[in-house]
């Protein structure tokens, strides 16, 4: 499939609003990262910061060359006059959208909190082979329908065969410790996807961005393509577990004690008198 002219194909009739890719940022993205700055407490100020510019700049170098691909094969499009300024197929907005995400779900998910510390059981084998090889399972799937499917799913496939890889690295090192604490990473996970549907449904719903009928499956999820459902989806993933497993490495590399082998708490015996 030859590549679609990114500025031509937005949705027919006049948008009453027209909101620029930036302007979605200063709309929708910001003022969120604004509420949720104070989220990083104390405590976590050092190894939050850190952890967040890891996860930033390996989303920013892992995705461009990803996201310039499907630019170029046309999964999706931006409306005439959207776009202020690109860098390669790209718009500026979108490498903004890459770091900017992983904050706003790296900030939730320190409001939510979590409890980083070895425990007993948290290098268990069984359920990290197991968590990896399934995860391997569906990027194989999803590299299968990239280069041999059919047309309409080279987008979920791009995703698969794009995220899964990752995943399944994160869980073969600390899945046993995700299992063990799971309402953290489902809550941290939960809630940024929520809204990072309803914003995307929103950007799709003005023209700001398209998906290409011809590279989806036509398949929607409250009016959202399942394609961008799964992606907030499976990158929300990527940076909760990134973020967690981070100080989880740090703290055990650390030698910090597990909590079955710190000093319990003991009430003093009375006196006697």
């Amino acid at each position: 499939m030859g590549t679609r002219s990114p500025e031509v194909g937005a949705r027919p009739g006049a948008n009453a609003v027209t909101l620029t890719y930036l302007g979605f940022h200063l709309l929708f993205v910001l003022p969120v990262i604004g509420l949720l700055a104070p989220a990083l407490s104390a405590r976590r100020q050092r190894i939050g910061r850190v952890g967040l510019a890891l996860m930033g700049t390996v989303a920013f170098l892992y995705t461009t060359p990803w996201d310039n691909y499907l630019i170029e094969r046309g999964a999706w499009f931006y409306g005439e006059g959207r776009v202020a300024a690109r860098v390669w197929l790209a718009p500026v907005g979108e490498y903004l959208f890459f770091v900017l995400q992983t904050v706003i779900v790296g900030l939730w998910l320190y409001r939510v909190d979590f409890d980083a510390a070895p425990t007993d059981g948290d290098t268990a084998w069984l359920p990290r082979v197991g968590g990896a090889l399934a995860w391997l399972a569906a990027g194989v799937a999803g590299g299968w329908l990239v280069a041999a499917g059919p047309e309409r799913f080279l987008y979920l496939g791009a995703i698969l065969v794009w995220a899964c890889p990752v995943v399944a690295l994160q869980w073969a090192v600390g899945g046993a410790f995700l299992l063990c604490r799971p309402r953290p990473w489902l809550l941290g996970i939960g809630v940024p996807t929520l809204y990072l549907w309803a914003v995307d449904r929103v950007a799709i719903g003005l023209g700001i961005w398209t998906i290409a009928d011809d590279t989806a499956t036509g398949v929607e999820l409250f009016g959202l393509p399942v394609e961008e459902a799964v992606f907030f989806l499976v990158t929300c993933t990527l940076v909760v577990y990134g973020l967690i497993l981070f100080e989880w490495v740090v703290r055990r590399l650390d030698g910090e004690p597990r909590e079955t082998d710190r000093p319990e708490r003991r009430t003093p015996a009375p006196v006697a008198e």
